[in-house]
């Protein structure tokens, strides 16, 4: 794979997007966000998936929003809390209501364990550039080289422990939610190793 870093579409609602991600996202997690759009991108870019960029972008810079304390919900997982955050975000930014779902959609999915691309491109990438950035999986879609060049512009910045106190924080209030069921999947297991498979 060839690839030069993606950047983000030129769209209001993108730079609004990284501004708010930049407001309430601490550094390690917006680079996380960030990263999640250039993996997906890239991968679409290398397999030719038809997508909607702005879409992606936009769900990526949001999709863990629901994770912050201004965001945080005791009712609902943090996907779904992210997915009304951006419902919110997308209607003042004038999209129209159908848009607004699909970017609830595409964040509440990205914590499903397979997004179908035929069914919803959007969601197939940002699920699969968030296992990349957060476990590794699917690391072996990029070379070395490129992972490099992204972690150089958008490092980690210690993104495996705050990432892991999160999904701890959230499991132990919310039982039967994902980062529960990730959690006792063995996630501190995945994304603790060292070097992080992206580094490798």
């Amino acid at each position: 794979m060839s690839l030069t870093v993606p950047t983000a579409p030129d769209t209001p609602a993108c730079a609004a997007a990284l501004e708010v991600a930049t407001a309430y996202c601490t550094p390690a997690l917006l680079n996380h966000s960030v990263r999640s759009y250039v993996w997906a991108s890239a991968y679409a870019t290398d397999r030719q998936i038809e997508h909607d960029a702005e879409l992606l972008y936009v769900a990526a810079l949001l999709h863990d929003l629901g994770l912050v304390p201004e965001f945080d919900s005791h009712t609902v997982a943090f996907e779904e809390a992210g997915g009304h955050v951006a419902w919110v975000f997308a209607a003042g930014a004038g999209w129209p209501v159908e848009r607004r779902q699909r970017l609830s959609e595409v964040i509440v999915r990205h914590m499903w364990d397979s997004v179908d691309v035929r069914e919803d491109p959007e969601g197939h990438l940002l699920e699969r550039s968030t296992a990349v950035d957060i476990s590794g999986r699917h690391a072996e879609d990029f070379t070395p080289e490129f992972r490099a060049q992204v972690l150089d512009l958008y490092p980690r910045l210690g993104l495996a422990d705050e990432f892991l106190a999160c999904f701890r924080d959230q499991a132990a209030r919310k039982p039967d939610s994902s980062p529960a069921a990730a959690v006792r999947g063995g996630l501190a297991e995945r994304i603790l190793t060292r070097p992080h498979p992206l580094e490798g």
